[in-house]
C-alpha cells in the first residue's frame, strides 16, 4: 500500500475515489445505447447483429406516442408553473429578511432530501381527500412540488450578487416596483430562468414515482415504460426509447448548466445546484 502511494501522492487518491465513483453509476448505462441496437431482443454480449429497426418501430406505437404527449404537457406545465413561483420565492428569500425566512427555505427544499415514494403516497392521500379525480392534472402538481426545489436552487444563483442599485437607478427614473422588475431585474436572471426551465422540464420528464401514484388513465413516458418491461418481447423498444431519453435528458441539462455558469458570471456568483 506504501509502494502505490507513492505513484497516487497528494488527492490523487480522491481523483481514483471519484473516477471509480462516476463508473460505477454511470457505466450501466453506456450498455444502454450499446444494447438498443442489437438484433435481438435478449440484451446480452456478444451482439448478433445492428439494426436501427426499434428506432424505426418508435412513430408507429399509438400508445407510445400518446405518452410521449402527456409527458410533454406535463413537463411544459411543471416547468412553466415551478419555475414562476420559484422567481418569487428565490426573490423573497435573496432580497428580504423576515421572520422564519431559514425554516421557510428548508421546508421548500424538503422534497430533495425527503423518500419520493413518501412525498408520492402522502400527495395521493390528499388529492383523494380533496375529491380530485386522478389525470394528467395531480401529476402536474406533483411535479410541481418535486421541481420547485431544484428551480430555486437555480434562480437563487441567478439572483444573489445581483447589483441592487440597478434596480434603484430605474426607481430613481420614475418606474414603478412592477415596471423595475419586468424592464430590469429580468432581463438579467433571463439565463437563470431558462436554466431552470429547462431543468425542472428535465426532472418532470424523467420522474416516475409521482407519476405512477398520481396518474389516471394517461400514462406518461417513464409510466409507459414500465409497463412494457413486464414484456419481454417490447424490451429491444424500450431500449431505444430509453436511449432517446437518455440523449435529450443530457442535452437539456447541457444547455442548462451553460446557461446558469452564464448567470453566474454575469451576476459574479458562482454558487448554485451544479458546480
Amino acid at each position: 500500500m506504501k509502494g502505490l502511494r507513492r505513484f497516487l501522492p497528494g488527492n490523487s487518491w480522491l481523483a481514483v475515489y471519484a473516477l471509480l465513483y462516476v463508473a460505477f453509476l454511470y457505466l450501466p448505462i453506456v450498455f444502454l445505447p450499446i444494447f438498443s441496437i442489437n438484433t435481438s431482443a435478449t440484451p446480452k454480449f456478444p451482439l448478433s447483429g445492428y439494426t436501427l429497426q426499434w428506432y424505426e418501430d418508435l412513430p408507429n406505437t399509438p400508445a407510445l406516442l400518446d405518452a410521449a404527449w402527456n409527458s410533454l404537457v406535463v413537463g411544459i406545465s411543471a416547468a412553466v408553473l415551478s419555475t414562476t413561483l420559484g422567481i418569487l420565492a428565490a426573490r423573497a428569500i435573496t432580497r428580504y429578511r423576515f421572520p422564519g425566512r431559514r425554516p421557510i427555505n428548508a421546508l421548500i427544499m424538503a422534497p430533495l432530501v425527503l423518500p419520493e415514494v413518501i412525498v408520492a403516497i402522502s400527495m395521493l392521500l390528499v388529492m383523494l381527500q380533496l375529491g380530485l379525480s386522478l389525470s394528467l392534472f395531480t401529476v402536474v402538481l406533483g411535479h410541481i412540488l418535486v421541481c420547485i426545489p431544484y428551480s430555486m436552487t437555480v434562480l437563487i444563483s441567478g439572483f444573489e450578487g445581483f447589483d441592487r442599485s440597478l434596480e434603484e437607478a430605474s426607481a430613481d427614473l420614475g418606474e414603478s416596483a412592477f415596471g423595475t422588475f419586468r424592464r430590469v431585474t429580468l432581463p438579467m436572471v433571463a439565463p437563470a430562468i431558462i436554466s431552470s426551465l429547462l431543468v425542472s422540464f428535465t426532472i418532470s420528464l424523467d420522474e416516475f414515482i409521482i407519476a405512477f401514484f398520481l396518474t389516471g388513465t394517461e400514462a406518461t413516458l417513464p409510466v409507459y415504460i414500465w409497463g412494457q418491461l413486464r414484456f419481454a418481447a417490447k424490451l429491444p423498444g424500450v431500449l431505444a426509447l430509453g436511449t432517446l431519453l437518455l440523449i435529450a435528458s443530457f442535452l437539456l441539462m447541457t444547455i442548462a448548466e451553460v446557461l446558469r455558469r452564464r448567470a453566474a458570471r454575469r451576476t459574479q456568483n458562482e454558487g448554485g445546484l451544479y458546480v
